[in-house]
């Protein structure tokens, strides 16, 4: 026997050894132990998959001897026994992951029935028609399973037999029928797996823990964990527990709810259940479940004490339960409980709620809304004034609008969604088998299936908006396309649907941003009261410095200037000014752009009255605002080839010469940022002078501003040491002219190796430094980003060659690094140094709570990440404290 203990007792447990026993198995000894009506069962730890995986998909040594010893105990509560043909126990297998992943690997209930023991279930429940239901379920579910034979292998027999006698549901079956699909299916065991279906149970058993071990591994499953960052070497433990039949008459039913709603976050149970049915039935979506409120009506006494179990389960964790439960003959049995997923409206209500009702500190509900699911209460919506053509109605189960062409593949939903195409994936039911399609897809509906099922779960966790249970809708898989009536919609047609409200529509719907209140913004205060990091935005619009205030930042981080020549009108005017022979030519151009420039910063400058902004002087190389170089040669080539107007000709090969002549073959490591500052200096003096004067125009007006000028791509202290004095010569010369003081800082990006390594020099000449860590990560790893995430990256994660992608989550051992380098050496020299991040990475947790540990003043983003970033950086500082 091995020293080390592999299999507990539901009564051995408790629910702090979740990272030994599974969410599942920790919540099943935990509700055990509190006297909750549970079927008692064993749990095989994670460690014991994690061994079975070292080891090659082997058992570790003395683990069947241990489940076995463990099994006499289970025979002994029970007073049954695994195989008994008179009185057989029969058991449920389930995976149960220290982090909850639902659908994501495989069960198997009724396990222990065999040729010999059904029959002794029959005559013990008086109900041989149950008893031969129980037996090809777990034909089918081991069968799938354990040995690898395709779902509807098993469901064309029995769709086969239904038909036959012409009944609508499983339970409609008579006995006869069930021996027939019985016998059938015990054929396609064979033919299929070229093997007889095991009659012996404890071969079932292990065959069965294996299968469960095994599916950690599964592609559905990993898939999963790598959309939710759920590390791969915590392995899932398996439950196998008593089983509790829902399936065993109109007494009897099966189902899922939430202690409060899911999707809104609203107070009160809400779930589904079906009479007459297994556990399975539900979460698969194959029969369209009643809602909870009926159980009230159809079984008042199970439904009070599911009422109190529910009130007390909440209590005891402190959180809104996600409850599985089987009701056998009367009796209620509770077969699970976890802290449920919701959408972030629902996290954020439930936080709120929770503090208010006394249950949770502030503390807490700041720390239990996920702040990357903050970005789902920025979906879109439909808009109220839009006249829609509503086609279809099924259930609300997540929410958010979209849009796309209907794709009923789940490997064609991923191949169009990745190739930018908006798809909306139309199943009758999802499966798990489906995620990667899911990923893809603007969002999901269903023809079956209710607010539990796989795909309102899945969606919901996403943000993804989804629509199930559309019974309206009939799908031709096989020719692709649906009906609604006599509508058809075929495969590339657009359709759009509302997650919250249930419509399906025909064609493209307008959509409107959403507006953040109540509950929202109470967590975000709350979050503003904890947190020490400023959160700024990235905004280069008037338009977006208003959104970046509504959305709580503290300023502007970073507003790119080279945006603002991008814009039609100016285009030519730029264009004028790189093509210029001369330095008065240029200048001409320059002077024309002025007044241009001078209008965006009053306008952003304005919009942020009182709050710091800082201003990025040029950064790209000039030959981003020329022509495309193959454009030019084809237009050239054509005017060549038919003899086109010879003036026009010469324009363009003018041009192509010019082009050329800028042309650089690295331009993200050659002419630009302050590089481009130090050749052409009347660019930025340009710049310069727009800012100040619409700084001297406001502080007329009397608005507060707080202007930052930042100098890009600095990798010597002595560019920044010239391009300063440049810009303190010009603003001196604005305070002359205008009359008027002004306040302003000057400093620099940080997105070079060199300037970190050099950063104590830098400093000197700075008064605020900012990260640009997308340049910082290309520089460190050097990856040219646009390559390297189109052509490797994805396989570097994939593979684990990497643990994240560097440009999504900040790489703290290399890029990170260096951060904390320039820190330390800015600081070392200039102790008020202000030092923020403004790169893509200031609104992605992770990176938001590395800027808070190496102590930066900032983090800025675009302005829908503000209130994730606030969110997080109060995180944080609450973890920091609490680590103390």
């Amino acid at each position: 026997m091995a020293s080390k203990k592999y299999v507990y007792l539901f009564s051995e447990g408790k629910a702090d050894m979740r990272l030994l026993l599974g969410g599942k198995g920790a919540n099943l000894a935990e509700m055990t132990n509190i006297g909750l009506p549970v079927p008692q069962g064993i749990t095989i730890t994670c460690e014991a998959c994690n061994e079975y995986n070292r080891l090659g998909q082997q058992f570790p040594e003395g683990l069947e001897e241990e489940v076995a010893a463990r099994l006499k105990d289970l025979e002994a509560i029970n007073g049954k026994k695994l195989g008994d043909p008179e009185n057989p126990l029969l058991v449920s297998v389930r995976s149960g992951a220290p982090v909850s992943m639902p659908g994501m690997m495989d069960t198997i209930l009724n396990l222990g029935l065999n040729d010999n023991s059904v029959k002794g279930l029959a005559a013990q429940t008086g109900d041989e028609r149950f008893a031969l239901d129980c037996y090809r379920r777990f034909i089918q579910m081991f069968g799938n399973v354990v040995l690898g034979i395709e779902h509807n292998d098993f469901e064309a027999v029995l769709e086969k037999h239904k038909e036959r006698l012409g009944v609508k549901f499983d339970h409609e079956l008579t006995p006869d029928a069930l021996r027939e699909v019985i016998a059938e299916y015990k054929d396609v065991v064979k033919s299929r797996s070229g093997r007889d279906f095991p009659q012996d149970p404890r071969e079932q058993l292990y065959m069965a823990i294996r299968a469960v071990f095994d599916s950690w591994n599964n592609p559905r499953a990993i898939v999963y964990r790598k959309i939710n960052k759920i590390p791969d070497d915590l392995g899932t433990a398996v439950n196998v527990q008593t089983m509790a039949f829902g399936n065993m008459g109109p007494t009897s039913g099966t189902g899922v709810a939430f202690t409060r709603n899911p999707s809104t976050g609203e107070k009160g149970i809400y779930g589904e259940y079906l009479i007459n049915a297994q556990g399975e039935d539900v979460v698969a979506g194959i029969r369209t479940p009643k809602p909870i409120s009926s159980l009230k009506e159809e079984m008042p006494e199970v439904y009070r004490q599911f009422e109190d179990i529910c009130q007390l389960l909440e209590k005891h964790y402190r959180d809104m339960q996600d409850i599985e439960f089987t009701i056998e003959k009367g009796k209620l049995f509770i077969l699970q409980t976890r802290n449920g997923k919701r959408t972030a409206a629902a996290a954020v209500k439930i936080a709120v709620d929770m503090v208010n009702e006394g249950l949770i500190t502030k503390e807490e509900a700041v720390l239990r809304v996920d702040a990357d699911q903050l970005i789902q209460l920025m979906h879109r919506r439909i808009d109220p004034s839009a006249k829609l053509e509503v086609v279809a109605k099924g259930l609300p189960a997540s929410p958010g609008a979209a849009s796309g062409q209907v794709v009923f593949d789940a490997d064609d939903a991923e191949k169009m969604g990745l190739d930018g195409q908006k798809v909306v994936l139309v199943r009758t039911e999802t499966t798990p088998d489906d995620i990667h399609g899911i990923v893809q897809a603007q969002g999901v509906l269903t023809a079956r299936g209710g607010m539990t099922s796989h795909a309102a779960v899945v969606a919901r966790g996403m943000g993804k908006p989804a629509v199930t249970g559309c019974d309206a809708i009939k799908i031709d898989v096989e020719n692709k396309r649906f009906f609604i009536g006599d509508l058809v919609v075929k495969e590339g047609d657009v359709i759009s649907i509302d997650g919250s409200t249930g419509n399906v529509m025909l064609g493209e719907v307008p959509l409107i941003d959403p507006q953040l209140t109540g509950e929202f913004e109470t967590i975000l205060e709350w979050a503003d009261s904890f947190r020490r990091l400023k959160v700024r935005a990235n905004a280069d619009t008037p338009e977006d410095a208003r959104r970046s205030r509504e959305f709580g930042a503290d300023g502007i981080g970073l507003t790119r200037t080279e945006h603002m020549f991008m814009q039609v009108d100016r285009l030519p005017v730029v264009q004028q000014m790189i093509l210029a022979k001369t330095k008065e030519e240029r200048q001409a151009a320059l002077d024309k752009l002025l007044p241009m420039q001078q209008g965006d910063f009053y306008g952003i400058l304005k919009a942020m009255e009182g709050l710091p902004v800082t201003i990025r002087l040029l950064d790209p190389p000039l030959h981003e605002f020329l022509p495309n170089i193959e454009e030019l040669l084809v237009d050239v080539t054509r005017l060549q080839a038919t003899n086109g107007d010879p003036k026009e000709l010469e324009e363009k090969q003018a041009l192509l010469r010019e082009v050329r002549a800028r042309h650089e073959f690295n331009p993200m490591l050659g002419h630009r940022g302050c590089r481009l500052g130090i050749t052409y200096p009347e660019i930025y003096a340009m710049q310069v002078r727009a800012i100040f004067q619409a700084v001297a125009q406001l502080v007329k007006e009397g608005v507060k501003v707080l202007p930052e000028v930042e100098i890009p791509l600095v990798i010597h202290v002595n560019e920044l040491q010239r391009l300063h004095a440049m810009v303190d010569e010009v603003a001196a010369a604005v305070k002359k002219e205008t009359g008027v003081d002004f306040d302003y800082k000057v400093g620099t990006m940080i997105e070079m190796p060199r300037a970190c390594a050099t950063a104590d020099e830098i400093a000197r000449e700075a008064e605020f430094f900012s990260f640009g860590t997308n340049d910082l990560t290309q520089t460190t790893f050097g990856f040219s980003r646009d390559d390297a995430e189109g052509k490797f990256l994805h396989q570097y994660v994939d593979e684990k060659i990497l643990k994240e992608d560097p440009f999504i989550v900040l790489d703290r051992d290399g890029v990170g690094k260096f951060m904390k380098m320039a820190v330390e050496l800015g600081r070392s020299t200039n102790p008020k140094l202000e030092i923020g991040i403004c790169g893509e990475h200031g609104g992605e947790p992770s990176s938001v709570e590395f800027c808070h540990q190496i102590g930066l003043n900032y983090v800025s983003c675009s302005p829908f990440r503000v209130p994730v970033a606030r969110l997080a950086a109060a995180q944080a500082a609450l973890k920091e404290k609490k680590g103390k």
